[in-house]
C-alpha cells in the first residue's frame, strides 16, 4: 500500500511540474537559453580538445631532436650516447642516421632541386650523421637539451641541436597554444555553468513567489515539504533536457553546415573533418553527456532555491 501511494504522489509531482513548465514557459526562456549556450560550449569544448590533441599528437608523432655527430666519433662513443639517452625520462626512441643515410634523405627531400643535387655531388659527403631522438612529451624537450648541452655531450657534436632557433619557437607555440585552449575551455564551461545555475535559481524564485499563497494553502492543508518542492525540480530537469536536446541539434547543424561550407579539410589547427568524424562516432555518449549535465545543473539549482525559499515561505 506504501509503494501505491509513493508512486501516485511522485506521479502527481511530475505531472504538477510538467504543468508548471508549460505554464512558466516564457519565464523559463532565459534560463533555457543561457543553458543551450553552457550545454553547447561545454560539447564543443569536449569536440574542439580531442580535436587538438590529434592535431598536436600528429604534429608530435614529427617532432624530433636531431643530433648531429662528428666524423671522428667512434662507434663506441655513439653506442654510449644512444643508451645514456634512452635512459632519460622522456625518451621515447633513439634512431641513428648515417652520413649515407643522410646523403639519401637529403636527395630526396631536394628532387626538384637540381642545383643543390649538383652541388652535392661534386664534393665528399658533407653531411653528418645523427641521432634522431622522440620525445615522449613535447611540452618537456628542454629536459633533453639541456642533457645533450653538458661540456663532455657537446664534444661529440659537429652543430646544434635541430631544436633551437626558428624549430624551437614553433614547437614551443603549438604546445602552449594547446595548453591555452584546454584552459579557456574549462574557464567558459565554469564560467556559464555558474551563469546557468543562478539564472535558473532567479527563475524558480519567481515561480515561488508568484505561487506564495497557493503554496501557503498547500502547506495549511498538510501538504509535506518535498511534495511542494518536487514540482519545482522536475520543472528544472525539463529545462536541463530540453537544453541537452538542443544543444545537440545546434552542434550537429554547426558540423552540417561547416562540411558544406569549408571545402578545405581543416581550419587552422581546428580540423573540420576530424571533428564531425568524432562527434558522428560518439553521438549517443554525446546525447547522454549533456542530458544528465543539464539534468544536474537543473536539478541542483532548483534543488538550492527551494531549499532557501520555501523553507521560510511556506512554513506558516
Amino acid at each position: 500500500m506504501s509503494v501505491s501511494r509513493n508512486m501516485i504522489v511522485f506521479k502527481r509531482i511530475v505531472k504538477t511540474g510538467l504543468l508548471n513548465f508549460v505554464r512558466n514557459a516564457w519565464l523559463g526562456i532565459a534560463a533555457m537559453a543561457v543553458m543551450v549556450i553552457t550545454l553547447t560550449i561545454i560539447l564543443f569544448s569536449i569536440i574542439a580538445n580531442a580535436t587538438f590533441a590529434n592535431t598536436v599528437q600528429q604534429i608530435t608523432d614529427r617532432i624530433d631532436v636531431s643530433v648531429y655527430l662528428k666524423d671522428s666519433v667512434t662507434v663506441k662513443q655513439r653506442e654510449d650516447l644512444i643508451k645514456n639517452l634512452k635512459d632519460l625520462e622522456n625518451v621515447e626512441g633513439v634512431a641513428f642516421v648515417s652520413k649515407d643515410q643522410a646523403l639519401v634523405i637529403y636527395k630526396q627531400q631536394n628532387a626538384g632541386n637540381q642545383d643543390l643535387l649538383t652541388a652535392i655531388s661534386q664534393t665528399d659527403n658533407p653531411l653528418p650523421a645523427s641521432l634522431q631522438i622522440k620525445p615522449r612529451d613535447p611540452n618537456r624537450i628542454e629536459e633533453i637539451r639541456t642533457y645533450l648541452e653538458r661540456g663532455d655531450i657537446k664534444t661529440l657534436q659537429s652543430d646544434e641541436t635541430s631544436y633551437s632557433g626558428d624549430r624551437k619557437q614553433a614547437i614551443d607555440k603549438i604546445t602552449s597554444a594547446t595548453s591555452f585552449f584546454q584552459k579557456a575551455g574549462i574557464a567558459g564551461i565554469a564560467i556559464f555553468a555558474v551563469i546557468s545555475m543562478l539564472i535558473i535559481f532567479n527563475t524558480i524564485q519567481m515561480a515561488i513567489f508568484n505561487r506564495r499563497d497557493e503554496l501557503t494553502i498547500m502547506r495549511l492543508l498538510g501538504a509535506s515539504t518535498n511534495f511542494i518542492r518536487g514540482p519545482f525540480i522536475v520543472e528544472s530537469i525539463i529545462y536541463g533536457l530540453v537544453s541537452g536536446i538542443l544543444s545537440i541539434v545546434i552542434i550537429q547543424a554547426l558540423f552540417s553546415i561547416s562540411a558544406r561550407t569549408f571545402e578545405a579539410s581543416s581550419l587552422g589547427i581546428l580540423d573540420i573533418n576530424y571533428s564531425n568524424t568524432y562527434f558522428k562516432e560518439h553521438f549517443f555518449v554525446f546525447v547522454g553527456l549533456q542530458l544528465g549535465v543539464g539534468v544536474l545543473i537543473g536539478a541542483i539549482s532548483s534543488l538550492i532555491a527551494t531549499r532557501r525559499y520555501l523553507k521560510f515561505k511556506t512554513s506558516k
